[in-house]
């Protein structure tokens, strides 16, 4: 089939679910108004609340949603063939995850910028405050570490895409400077030259190996991940205006700007889809994911359709910082759609790999061997590149040399397959890192709360000894499992987790609804929370039967440790989600 069709139908779809179903939940849902001012004026401190232009906090927004899950998922999933996963990202996000951000982050705004936490606790409770609060702060930690392990499988011993990702870090602290205290509001000036910087990044590091500099970028995967961990460190104290603001404004313009490129490209190409639409693999048996169609397809997807991960920034940084009520439509809702589309641009980009490169790519080289198949452009590949593809797990790789094999099908651009592999891989990067460094601040916020329990000063977000000790409890948490994981372990966890939060979430979102006399509307998040609990509660019992509970019996005592950390987090979150769901049902019984 050819790409071509998809792109065009996908856009048409989000548009016009844009223009009537968020109209429809702006105005009669949560009835929008402008009038009401919001926590950055009402609870401005000039550091974490603080009243930001539209655009910007769009862009920072969908920095921080937008991290590995549309990448590394459509593309996981493709084991499965392109249609489950397109049809999964067309329909879920509509009705599901763009009405779930924008639902928690009306709510927050209405609650002075409270946590998903907080909100728990006013509405269901204190029971469930806490039961929320310590979920959260294990989702957080699983869900870091599967994003940070896709940078790490891509980054590791490739010190031109580590120069380039480093160098965007200067970058964002001199937008900062320029446009908080030099240049106040003067945002084009600085974005023109953060762009800059950022493609002369990917094109004069090639030469970087070359350099005496070469030795300090090319890094093992613990290399990476000490650097990741320490980069996650700094972002989540320093204050939002200095790195995470201007870093994901400008990561954002290049996620916003790949991807448009890249429909362009699809456009000018129009590449066939190699993969079948459905493979085999839908009854089990993949190399990648593993487990059949129903249920393990939506897991694996998550962020793309639907992702809990959005309620934490929707509830975090993002209510603290909006300006106008209205701004939560494009902002909660508009994002979402643009990230679903962004995983559809992925799932094409994998999907126009042949099978077999596609697999020697995403799985080792032993497992390979037992599938049967043959690589076909894979050597030419690796030569284009300038690096080594074969079993890179992760997606991340067979992602960015999709891409960059899209690209460079362009007229006259046959010769730039490596610089547009870099990009590729730095275009993921950017994705990853943004979410990073938000879920770190977001997750040393809850660690806060929770720990304010045992000391009061904790509750002050500006408290340095606090800010330090919960970072590092939570860059400790997700290094750890990056360190001793594998993406097909940590991937599905991740995926479990991740949905599980989402019904929490829309079990909250469900008691605003009704609190708020809006009972005749709670079918806008009641159809999404029945079929993501269902499918999530029954993946996790899969889960923990045939692929976590496997590893406790292997003679490898890593393994065998993995294996039940993995069952007992899996299981932990599992019943969290049930009390909370449990909590929510007594709640709603008494409301109705």
């Amino acid at each position: 089939m050819n790409a071509l069709p998809i792109v065009i139908g996908s856009l048409c779809f989000f548009i016009i679910a844009y223009r009537y179903y968020s109209g429809f939940i702006a105005a009669k849902v949560l009835a929008l108004d402008d009038s009401r001012k919001t926590p950055a004026h009402t609870e401005y401190d000039g550091q974490n609340y603080y009243p930001t232009n539209k655009w910007v906090l769009f862009g920072h927004h969908f920095a921080a949603i937008t991290g590995a899950g549309p990448l590394i998922g459509p593309v996981l999933a493709t084991q499965f063939g392109f249609l489950p996963g397109l049809l999964w990202l067309l329909i879920g996000v509509v009705v599901g995850g763009a009405v779930h951000d924008f639902i928690i982050l009306t709510a927050s705004i209405r609650h002075r910028g409270r946590s998903l936490a907080q909100l728990a606790k006013e509405y269901l409770g204190p029971v469930a405050g806490i039961v929320c609060s310590i979920a959260v702060l294990f989702i957080i930690v699983i869900a870091l570490s599967g994003l940070g392990l896709a940078v790490v499988n891509a980054l590791h011993d490739s010190p031109w895409g580590t120069f380039t990702i480093a160098a965007s870090i200067p970058l964002a602290f001199a937008m900062g400077i320029y446009t908080y205290k030099i240049r106040k509001g003067k945002i084009t000036e600085a974005t023109v030259v953060g762009v800059a910087g950022l493609l002369a990044a990917v094109i004069f590091g090639k030469y970087v190996p070359e350099t005496s500099w070469g030795l300090y970028f090319n890094l093992s995967k613990n290399g990476i991940t000490a650097a990741i961990a320490i980069y996650g460190f700094v972002a989540s104290i320093l204050p939002v205006w200095l790195l995470l603001c201007p870093r994901d404004y400008l990561s954002s313009y290049m996620k916003l700007g790949t991807i448009a490129f890249l429909a362009i490209a699809v456009v000018v190409v129009h590449p066939d889809l190699k993969m079948a639409p459905v493979t085999e693999f839908i009854h089990g048996g993949g190399p990648i994911v593993p487990g059949k169609l129903y249920p393990f397809m939506f897991i694996t997807i998550a962020c793309g359709a639907i992702s809990g991960f959005h309620s934490l920034v929707a509830s975090g940084t993002t209510p603290k910082m909006l300006a106008l009520e209205s701004h939560a439509r494009p902002i909660g809702y508009g994002a979402m759609l643009i990230e679903s589309f962004v995983g559809i641009m992925a799932l094409i980009a994998a999907s126009s790999l042949f099978p077999g490169d596609y697999f020697a790519i995403n799985v080792s080289i032993e497992k390979f061997a037992h599938l049967g198949m043959e690589a076909v452009n894979l050597t030419d590949l690796s030569l284009q590149v300038g690096e080594t593809i074969v079993a890179r797990p992760g997606g991340a790789v067979s992602l960015a040399v999709g891409m960059a094999q899209i690209f460079s099908s362009i007229p006259g651009m046959r010769h730039l397959m490596s610089y547009w592999y870099h990009f590729a891989i730095m275009f993921e990067a950017l994705f990853i890192l943004t979410t990073i460094d938000t879920g770190t601040r977001v997750g040393r916020f809850v660690m806060q709360e929770f720990l304010s329990h045992f000391d009061k000063r904790f509750e002050k977000t500006d408290w340095l000894p606090g800010a330090l000790i919960s970072s590092f409890l939570i860059v400790g948490g997700w290094s750890y499992f990056i360190y001793t994981g594998s993406i097909q372990t940590i991937w599905p966890m991740f995926g479990i987790s991740n949905q599980l939060l989402a019904a929490i979430a829309l079990c909250i979102g469900t008691t605003f609804l009704l609190e708020n006399g809006k009972k005749k509307y709670i079918w806008v998040t009641m159809i999404p929370l029945v079929f993501v609990a269902v499918t999530t509660l029954f993946a996790g019992f899969e889960s923990v039967r045939d692929n976590f509970y496997p590893l406790t019996v292997s003679s490898e005592p890593g393994k065998a440790m993995q294996g039940w950390v993995d069952i007992v987090l899996t299981v932990m979150i599992m019943i969290m989600a049930l009390i909370m769901i449990g909590a929510s049902l007594r709640k709603w019984k008494k409301l109705l």
